[in-house]
């Protein structure tokens, strides 16, 4: 008899351990008394060629582990080695009876050269298998299932997790009623099914249509440490041909299995996580399948999805069905029997001591006498395994891709326990009763960037912040300091205007800087006013308002994006014969129709100026300046008696960040107020960021003149930050000239850690450094780090990753910053408007949908066919010109063919891209992530790293026209890419200093103070002091309770005026010497 886990994945996975090695495989497999492992991912190249390079055939069709690389240590010294046999998980994603398909399914195979040549055969289909060692694939599973048999006829092939709602053969959301449906014709080729972690045995029995499988459990292990969780017994010789047989049909198949409880299994019950609702089959029918608390779907479990499908009853127990067992995880069961945190490092140290003294895992749950597990453990963990053994345990089932809780004893049942000790118990692993617990704050919502500021306690403003809100002159101005609570006060004075005054929410406009500073004060508005008291008031960026207008009052509007706009510039630059980049065209038309240079200047030829606005014109498009100018041009011009009903929503209007506005954004300003009863403008002078658009501090001075303001009201009390930061960011901002009454932040947190000032040589030591200090701040990502953190600068302690903010000047230095968290496991989040946007395959991508959403949008159209169809740039000029002949209308793109001349008809661009919007047009309403994977298949586009990241940015992405106008319309804080393609709760946010504006962290890492880049030389325009300075004052305003400088290479002058200030100073690289020669201890093996 041998125990097999078949399903694993390695390093080379999304979400996976770094750990996932040979070798660690190889040990843990060792600690859990496992004899079979299977080595995952086998299509993954490199992993392949780690798996050739550290295995060693067995002779029998299995792998071991090189004997000098294997690692024993006294909680594995005894136990024999494990085999590795080759396996892999491929993900495939179709379409199928009219419906999109999301299945697993679970390959075995003989050897890594079969594993080679199946891999090749993928590959020349175009399957992208570098990305990912879970590959997704755009393959039917019926066809993978028939390339599997066609490359190695005696492979086993295993649909995997068949019920997890998701990614499975009878998943709820994609999957399938029958398994015929899904392989067809191969059906009899298929002989065993995985169960999956929230199902067990008797739910499956209910399906008299799976009596003829074999049924198998598996861990799908993303980290050594999870092995186990499940998994198989078989009676059968531990070679390829007794165990391939025994899971073909021509065997008896397993002999038993090892099962999860599946009221732990994270898609047991039905429920929504996001509102903390759990339900069982019968509520949620109850519920019409949509959750009471938001109105959205909820997610239906694997119990009601086996009744959904069921034909018998809960109590039926098939005959002669191999007999199963129920286990927990050794270390959960040490943790609730004695109170403490299964992955707390007491619990390690114990599980290590019981596996040292008792021997793997699997014989500890299963089959030691209990007297040996209390000689060993003590009495509460020894009643714990008893507890496990005869299923007495009470549970909250897990739901909607939360994993369930088990309480094995009671905080009473484990004092009780804890008294039977005697005083010569084995005290080295008895773990001590768990203190009453200390006074806790609430957790912290899990965060996709930083918050607004947070002013006093709710509803409570203090004096300044109440004679800004209830100031009843037309024309207020305030100046708010960073923390001074200036998105609170802006909701303030809106419910003010609504509660107090009389206003009608639809006459109030609310214009911020940012999409997300949009949706911030509007959730505010809501949970301050109600949802139905918020209806009809207008809140988004000058952009986005702009565009509602001219919609509203022209029609639906083609947009340009910068990469098209230089291709235009370019192509006009060359045909005028002008000088000068594209950038710098673009810059001076943009200066140009700002007022802030004269079109018959010399800069560039005027000629240049009129041709770039016909072309815009030709394609029915415009770009961001013509859309501020066409919103002036309605308020100011012959349109302006068309926009009473506009206007009807400008009777109050408040401008948030108001020191950013460029002369064209002022205008606008001035025209949507003509009659306004009230204008409101906050904003902070020394929080100026953006002169080099044109923006300019002075603003404030020409509002006080042109509407009459004596003087502005300061807000002066910061609630955001420690006095130790508000006296280093005093510093850094005294050299600048101080705005009109002055600059003078009050503190009102209390004192906080010294900011720390360190040097480092290079880039890459500073990236290797905040790594390991985010790692250690976060109490470790491996055991390593988690017991190297102990003790350590208690006052740092965070209580997530999205707590941390790391802040550049500029998106190249990002680039290492990302590397180095990613090489240690460190979820993150890059916010900013990054290069591969420019990417033409990206362009080409987003302009399909684009055009496919807005018929019309020659521009999209354009991108489409050059950049991810490969037309030749005057092949898709004629395409353009044809379509632009043609009225828009929903059928657009796929009507193309019908437009265009018969030369044009036959081009293989042309025919693939009318196939391509017939396929998608139908589909717009699906996740953006969901269109642009399948898009990526459908196009043969090969997943090249910008693609990726576009994958990634639209990870959080729901409706596919609002995630296409955000990539358009967002500034830089508005954009955000995870570092893989699932949106992580819990994330370090990455970002340069001008993404950072308006948010705020509990710890910030501000890198690369270093000369020539805060302040920023670039080349051809020298760097503009104040401004720099006032980037720099921002990104230490950041910061709530922590904050490191870091200086690599030669520092910023900046850091000079930082002399006064009692900083913390230091080196990256100090300490790291005291680590060199030290013993390490069992932690560290």
């Amino acid at each position: 008899m041998f125990i097999a886990d078949l399903h694993i994945h390695s390093h080379y996975s999304r979400a996976t351990s770094r750990d996932c090695t040979p070798e660690m495989l190889d040990l843990w497999a060792r600690r859990k008394g496992i004899d079979l492992v299977g080595t995952g991912d086998f299509t993954h190249p490199a992993w392949r060629e780690e798996l050739a390079g550290r295995l060693a055939p067995d002779g029998d069709g299995f792998y071991r582990l090189r004997p000098e690389l294997c690692r024993r240590d006294r909680s594995s010294a005894a136990a024999p080695d494990p085999r590795f046999v080759v396996t892999g998980e491929i993900s495939s994603i179709y379409k199928k009876n009219g419906r999109v398909r999301k299945v697993h399914n679970l390959i075995l195979l003989p050897s890594l050269e079969a594993a080679a040549t199946l891999s090749a055969r993928l590959e020349a289909l175009g399957c992208n298998l570098h990305s990912d060692g879970r590959p997704i694939l755009g393959l039917d599973s019926r066809d993978l299932l028939e390339l599997t048999l066609d490359v190695c006829p005696n492979a086993v092939f295993i649909p995997a997790h068949i019920w997890t709602p998701h990614f499975s053969l009878f998943g709820a959301f994609s999957g399938f009623d029958t398994i015929e449906e899904c392989f067809e014709d191969l059906t009899p080729q298929i002989h065993a099914l995985e169960t999956g972690l929230s199902s067990d045995p008797p739910m499956n029995w209910r399906l008299s249509a799976l009596d003829r499988y074999f049924l198998v459990s598996n861990s799908d292990a993303h980290s050594p440490a999870k092995l186990g969780r499940e998994a198989n017994l078989f009676d059968a010789e531990l070679c390829w041909q007794g165990f391939s047989q025994a899971l073909s049909g021509k065997g008896a198949g397993p002999a038993g299995t090892i099962e999860f409880f599946p009221e732990e299994g994270k898609y047991h019950f039905d429920g929504h996580r996001s509102c903390g609702l759990r339900l069982t089959p019968t509520e949620a029918e109850a519920a019409g399948g949509v959750c009471p608390v938001c109105g959205r779907k909820i997610t239906t479990g694997v119990l009601h999805r086996v009744e959904q499908l069921a034909d018998r009853g809960e109590e039926f127990r098939r005959p002669g069905a191999a007999p199963f067992e129920r286990i927990v995880p050794l270390p959960e069961i040490i943790g609730a029997s004695v109170g403490r945190s299964a992955a707390g490092a007491a619990v390690g140290q114990a599980y290590e001591a019981m596996l040292a003294q008792l021997g793997p895992e699997f014989a500890i749950l299963r089959e030691l006498p209990l007297e040996d597990i209390r000689r060993v453990a003590g009495p509460c963990v020894a009643e714990g395994v008893r507890r496990v053994r005869a299923g007495e345990l009470r549970w909250e089932p897990g739901f909607d891709g939360e994993y369930g809780r088990v309480e094995i004893l009671s905080r009473d049942e484990i004092g009780a326990f804890s008294g039977q000790l005697s005083f010569d118990a084995p005290a080295p692993v008895i773990l001590p009763r768990a203190a009453a617990p200390a006074a806790k704050r609430p957790p912290r919502a899990p965060a996709k960037a930083g918050k607004a500021a947070a002013a006093p306690a709710a509803e409570a403003f203090n004096e300044a912040q109440r004679r800004a809100i209830e100031d009843d002159a037309p024309a207020v101005a305030v100046i708010a300091g960073p923390g001074a609570g200036k998105t609170r006060t802006l909701v303030g004075r809106i419910a003010h205007l609504i509660e107090a005054c009389g206003a009608s929410p639809a006459s109030i406009t609310a214009v911020t800087f940012t999409n997300k500073a949009a949706a911030e004060l509007r959730g505010r508005l809501e949970q301050r006013l109600g949802k139905r008291r918020c209806k009809g008031l207008t809140v988004g960026t000058f952009h986005a308002i702009a565009l509602r207008q001219l919609t509203a009052c022209r029609g639906p509007l083609s947009l340009i994006d910068a990469p098209e706009a230089e291709r235009i510039a370019r192509e006009l630059l060359g045909q005028s014969g002008a000088h000068g980049s594209a950038k710098k065209f673009l810059a001076w038309v943009s200066q140009v129709k700002n007022g802030r240079a004269a079109r018959e200047d010399g800069a560039f030829p005027a000629a240049a100026f009129d041709a770039y606005a016909a072309q815009l014109a030709a394609l029915g498009a415009c770009d961001f300046d013509d859309l501020l100018l066409g919103a002036i041009q309605l308020f100011e011009g012959a349109e302006e008696k068309d926009c009473a009903p506009l206007r009807a929503a400008l009777c109050h209007l408040l401008v948030d960040e108001f020191q950013d506005i460029d002369p064209l954004q002022y205008r606008l300003v001035r025209a949507w107020s003509r009659s306004s009863d009230s204008v409101f403008v906050i904003g902070d002078p020394d929080q100026s960021i953006y002169r080099f658009r044109g923006a300019e501090p002075a603003c404030f001075s020409r509002f006080f003149s042109d509407y009459g303001v004596k003087a502005p009201l300061h807000l002066g009390h910061n609630y955001r930050s420690s006095p130790q930061i508000l006296a280093c960011a005093a510093a850094a901002i005294a050299p600048n000239p101080a705005p009109e009454g002055g600059r003078a932040l009050a503190p009102m947190r209390p004192d906080g850690p010294a900011v720390r000032l360190l040097t480092a040589p290079d880039e890459l030591a500073q990236a290797i450094f905040v790594a390991k200090e985010i790692a250690r701040m976060a109490g470790g990502v491996d055991m390593l780090g988690a017991h190297a953190a102990k003790g350590r600068r208690e006052q740092a302690a965070v209580s997530g990753f999205s707590e941390i903010a790391v802040l550049c000047r500029t998106h190249r230095q990002l680039e290492r910053l990302e590397y180095a968290l990613s090489t240690d496991g460190i979820p993150y989040v890059v916010t900013g408007r990054e290069p591969y946007l420019e990417d033409p395959a990206v362009r080409g991508t987003l302009g399909f949908f684009r055009a496919l959403l807005y018929p019309g949008c020659l521009t999209g159209l354009a991108a489409c066919l050059t950049g991810a169809l490969g037309c030749p740039p005057e092949t898709a000029r004629q395409i353009v010109h044809a379509a632009a002949e043609t009225a828009p209308g929903p059928d657009t793109l796929t009507g193309l063919l019908d437009a265009l001349p018969p030369a044009l008809r036959e081009l293989e661009a042309v025919r693939a891209l009318c196939l391509l919007a017939q396929d998608y047009a139908p589909r717009t309403a699906e996740r953006p992530q969901k269109l642009l994977e399948s898009w990526l298949a459908g196009a043969g586009l090969p997943l090249s790293p910008p693609l990726d990241r576009l994958l990634s940015a639209a990870a959080s992405a729901i409706d596919l026209g609002a995630f296409l106008q955000n990539l358009q319309l967002g500034e830089e804080g508005d954009l955000d890419r995870p570092g893989a393609r699932v949106y992580p709760t819990d994330a370090v946010q990455l970002m340069t200093l001008h993404a950072a504006k308006g948010l705020e962290f509990p710890v910030v890492f501000l890198c690369g103070l270093s000369a020539g880049v805060l302040p920023y030389d670039a080349p051809g325009r020298p760097a503009d002091t104040e401004e720099e300075r006032r980037l720099f004052y921002v990104g230490i305003t950041r910061a709530e309770r922590e904050l490191v400088l870091l200086a690599p290479g030669e520092p910023s002058p900046f850091v000079a005026d930082l002399a006064a200030v009692p900083l913390q100073r230091g080196s990256v690289l100090e300490g790291r010497h005291t680590a060199q020669g030290k013993q390490l201890s069992l932690f560290e093996l």
